[in-house]
């Protein structure tokens, strides 16, 4: 028997946007600051599992980014594996992390392929652990897409 708390349903929504945007925070401040992909990833998993307690396993894991916990964890791994190739690229060893500067008018942003690092443990730590945690809660016993 699955009851539906209304107050939950209410809550859900602006809760997921907001622990999402938190998540987002705490990946970009990473590496100079407390933070960074796998912290970031595992707030984003706690969005995944009050969208799951909320509305459900299956909806939980089709709100996920390509709408499957191993896709969006395969994705970070790729992704992660893919920052270490610029380095390669340029006679360095692998995983050796390159800094540039973007000159935007008059600011100047630096990039680096350590965010884009982190930005796939994020991916692979939000798909990993949240297709976990919704196999765990799912009443119906089906696998995640």
């Amino acid at each position: 028997m699955n009851r539906r708390l209304l107050v939950l349903d209410v809550v859900a929504q602006p809760l997921y946007w907001l622990i999402l945007a938190a998540s987002l925070v705490v990946l970009l401040r990473g590496h100079n600051e407390p933070g960074g992909g796998f912290i970031g990833g595992l707030l984003a998993v706690t969005a995944s599992v009050l969208w799951a307690v909320a509305h459900g396993a299956a909806a939980a894991a089709r709100r996920l980014p390509l709408g499957s916990p191993v896709r969006l964890a395969a994705l970070g791994v790729l992704v992660g594996a893919a920052s270490g190739l610029p380095a390669v690229v340029l006679g360095s060893p692998f995983l050796t992390h390159l800094w540039w500067t973007l000159p935007l008018g008059p600011l100047a942003l630096p990039v680096s392929t350590v965010l884009l690092f982190d930005v796939g443990v994020y991916l692979c730590v939000w798909g990993a652990l949240a297709g976990y945690a919704i196999a765990l809660l799912d009443e119906d016993g089906e696998p995640a897409p």
